[in-house]
């Protein structure tokens, strides 16, 4: 770790307000676009299922790189990896906003992710060697409640934008802020690191970018190739196979680039399951609702964005309680009131009719994502407190790119079976109608099949916080571990010597 972090007993808020201030705009650039799908679906002639890969797409190239960014934390220093990260993330805004077909924009978005993936664990990082142990979920919640600002005000802008403005606007509005942040940090932060003595393993980085690439592809792939496909199961069988080499090679390897020894750690390993299966449910809902309001409800870009807010509000406001609570009772007893919340409140949303009232939908939203506000940091952040102190650029990594790999396959997985729903209820109203139907009747049908195609979704999603709540009455409050007596290799000489 940076020198400047390590050797100092007062946090660096400087650092941190800069980190977070980039993190913010990430965070916020994603809810923004949330909103925006109805319209980029009309605007760039795109389906749900493909448009759907301008999110899926962001996560794929997260979970393709975070996994180096164990690596990357190690070697070089806070500044260096700032302000690349955050270089990448302006120019993909840039190109964002002048596209105007949709492979443009997909591309674009890769390249604000590449940024973006190296931005949340270097974060994460210095967040968890600046605080001790039984200050960290106040430090987290408040951390919680700068980056959750985001969705609060993220979606309620994006409205009004789309309203009044083209939806590339949204890029044009965060590209000054990012230039402005990427300045800042040039000039301010200042911190220094030692030279150290690490290579990245160059087939790790190959098996890893073939075994997360391919699996997040092909999960990705389903909604528009369907699962019977040999494209869509070749690739998930390829990427599966590629991940068991890399976990092997990193095993083997004396200085892995993802040390799976994190999973050694039993609160890690399921705060790891938990919110694997969370973010599975619930990235979907984020895509779901925009789509159930615009196009089947008729409600404006802007009246969707006020029926968010609240709720983003109430997932700011309750970071820093939880952080404190967390301090205080742990998070067992937050994670299983949170998770059931969330349980209850996702089935009422597969009940979603034609007649369901805004207000309704405002309310749902909002006590969810309460419930949501109350499992992911103090789940993560008990997960962490268990690992030894070296672990902590790999348990980041690795929490990172498990999110982001659960969240795209999630989303992926859930838009397919929404996909699939649909079609089904619209074969089966077609049959209903006698004769050629109209057009006023047809497009009555199809309203009708996505509005099952997403109660069947989120019915799905309730299934797996089930399987979250679960595993919730498990958590144990972590105390940090020994660190690890390192095994070091025999050199070739003396491997030599022994096997003569």
């Amino acid at each position: 770790m940076d020198q400047t972090l390590a050797n100092t007993n007062r946090p660096p808020y400087g650092i941190l307000a800069i980190l977070m201030i980039g993190a913010f705009i990430s965070f916020l650039n994603n809810t923004l676009l949330n909103v925006a799908l109805p319209s980029i679906m009309v605007d760039l002639h795109v389906d749900t299922a493909t448009v759907q890969w301008s999110t899926t797409g962001y996560m794929l190239i997260n979970g393709i790189l975070i996994p180096t960014t164990a690596f990357l934390i190690q070697k070089y220093s806070v500044r260096r990896l700032f302000l690349v990260a955050m270089s990448l993330f302006t120019a993909g805004t840039i190109i964002a906003g002048m596209a105007d077909v949709f492979g443009v924009l997909l591309a674009a978005r890769m390249v604000q992710a590449s940024g973006s993936a190296i931005m949340m664990p270097l974060l994460m990082n210095v967040m968890l060697v600046s605080f001790p142990v039984e200050k960290r979920g106040t430090a987290m919640g408040v951390f919680g409640l700068i980056l959750m600002f985001a969705p609060a005000i993220g979606p309620t802008l994006s409205g009004w934008i789309i309203e009044h403005y083209d939806w590339r606007m949204l890029f044009h509005f965060i590209t000054p802020i990012a230039a402005l942040i990427l300045i800042f940090g040039y000039f301010l932060l200042k911190d220094k690191k030692e030279k150290v003595e690490i290579h990245l393993d160059a087939i790790s980085v190959i098996l890893s970018t073939i075994g997360f690439g391919s699996l997040l592809y092909g999960f990705s792939s389903a909604g528009n190739e369907g699962w019977g496909s040999p494209f869509v199961y070749g690739t998930i069988i390829l990427g599966a196979i590629a991940l068991v080499f890399f976990i092997r090679r990193q095993s083997r390897l004396e200085k892995p680039m993802l040390n799976f020894n994190v999973f050694k750690y039993p609160m890690f390993s399921l705060a790891s399951a938990i919110t694997m299966i969370l973010n599975m449910a619930l990235f979907s809902g984020f895509m779901l609702l925009p789509i159930y309001a615009q196009t089947i409800r008729g409600i404006s870009p802007m009246e969707t964005g006020l029926m968010l807010l609240p709720g983003a509000l109430l997932n700011a406001a309750m970071s820093p309680v939880t952080g404190r609570l967390f301090d205080k009772f742990g998070g067992r007893i937050l994670s299983i009131i949170g998770l059931a919340i969330t349980a209850v409140t996702t089935y009422l949303f597969s009940q979603l009719s034609f007649e369901t009232t805004y207000l309704n939908l405002v309310v749902l939203h909002a006590v969810r994502m309460l419930g949501m506000s109350m499992v992911m940091m103090p789940v993560s952040t008990n997960g962490l407190n268990q690992l030894p102190r070296s672990y902590y650029p790999h348990g980041t990594a690795m929490n990172n790119t498990l999110n982001q790999v659960s969240a795209a396959i999630g989303t992926a997985f859930l838009i397919t079976i929404m996909s699939i729903r649909e079609k089904a209820y619209a074969d089966e109203l077609m049959r209903d109608v006698a004769g050629q139907p109209t057009a006023d009747v047809q497009q009555q049908i199809m309203m009708e099949a996505m509005l099952g195609g997403i109660d069947d979704t989120f019915l799905v999603a309730t299934f797996l916080t089930g399987i979250a709540l679960i595993l919730a009455f498990f958590i144990k409050r972590a105390k940090p571990a020994d660190e690890p007596i390192e095994k070091k290799q025999p050199s070739k000489k003396l491997a030599k010597a022994i096997g003569d």
